[in-house]
């Protein structure tokens, strides 16, 4: 196995000039339209990534100790080579589809990646909006440990699929050739993802490609202009709220639950979810009188 270099790591300095140069552009051309910049928070989403890595750090560790089990324990093997490189980019951008899908439909998935959505601005600095608690993330992956990727292999793929998406976290970039819009994420597929319109809500989960939208029946293109953030917005640049709101938030509605089923539903059903009300008390029958 090659020695393969931490791709998010090494990426940080393009993420800096490409920052200056989208924060120029729009000081060179403004648009009314566009949420642009703001400076809190883009200093809030700038913490929240610097965080992300070193907790990242911190959730990685019993996640490689099951990554390496698994792979000692499976007799398969998968040379790490250009082809399969490749493939493995391919299954791992499958997957992720399906890991952000279920992090915008599981609540307490959903309390880790709402840290991405918290920003009501949309522009290069949003993709840094990492969270804090990315330990539900890694576990998708498993399956391909245990078909013989090296776990090495795991975090190279994921690193490159977050630097394709950062770029298309921007305004900056209308839509693209139709061809290039049908397979691939774009600015234009993610500006609808970030969206807090009815229409646009938990849309465009791909994250290099677009096309398992399109397979699986998520897909939406934009066409009205997209009101980013939250149907609730938290309205604070503490990154600390930032990190914990939505799990302070299941912790209330778990403690004023009324069941188990109602505590399991606040935790494992949608971010929206709310228990069945109460049928109402029927009015007693008046007695019939007596003949």
């Amino acid at each position: 196995m090659p020695n393969l270099p931490d791709v998010v790591l090494w990426s940080i300095p393009a993420f800096v000039l490409l920052t200056v140069i989208e924060v120029v552009s729009y000081r060179l051309h403004p648009d009314e339209d566009a949420a642009g910049y703001d400076a809190k928070d883009a200093v809030t989403s700038v913490t929240m990534g610097i965080g992300s890595i070193g907790f990242d750090l911190l959730w990685k560790i019993p996640v490689v100790a099951v990554f390496t089990a698994v792979y000692e324990l499976t007799p398969l093997r998968v040379p790490f080579l250009w082809w399969t490189a490749l493939l493995m980019l391919l299954v791992q951008d499958f997957l992720y589809y399906w890991q952000h899908r279920l992090h915008h439909v599981i609540r307490i998935l959903w309390a880790c990646h709402v840290v991405h959505h918290s920003s009501r601005r949309f522009n290069l600095t949003t993709a840094l909006r990492q969270p804090w608690t990315s330990a539900t993330t890694w576990w998708f992956y498993l399956p391909m440990v245990a078909l013989g990727v090296h776990p090495a292999a795991i975090p190279f793929c994921y690193g490159i699929n977050l630097l394709y998406q950062f770029w298309v976290h921007t305004e900056r970039i209308g839509k693209l050739p139709r061809p290039y819009e049908y397979v691939f994420n774009t600015p234009s597929h993610h500006r609808v993802h970030h969206a807090s319109q009815g229409g646009y809500l938990d849309r465009n989960f791909g994250g290099i490609l677009i096309v398992w939208d399109r397979m699986f029946g998520s897909w939406v293109g934009e066409t009205e202009r997209p009101v980013y953030g939250l149907t609730k917005n938290i309205g604070t640049y503490n990154p600390l709220r930032v990190a914990t709101h939505e799990y302070a938030a299941i912790a209330r509605d778990v403690r004023a639950a009324r069941s188990w089923r109602e505590r399991a539903g606040r935790i494992f059903r949608g971010p929206g979810w709310q228990p069945a009300p109460a049928a109402a008390a029927q009015p007693e029958k008046a007695p019939e009188p007596a003949a």
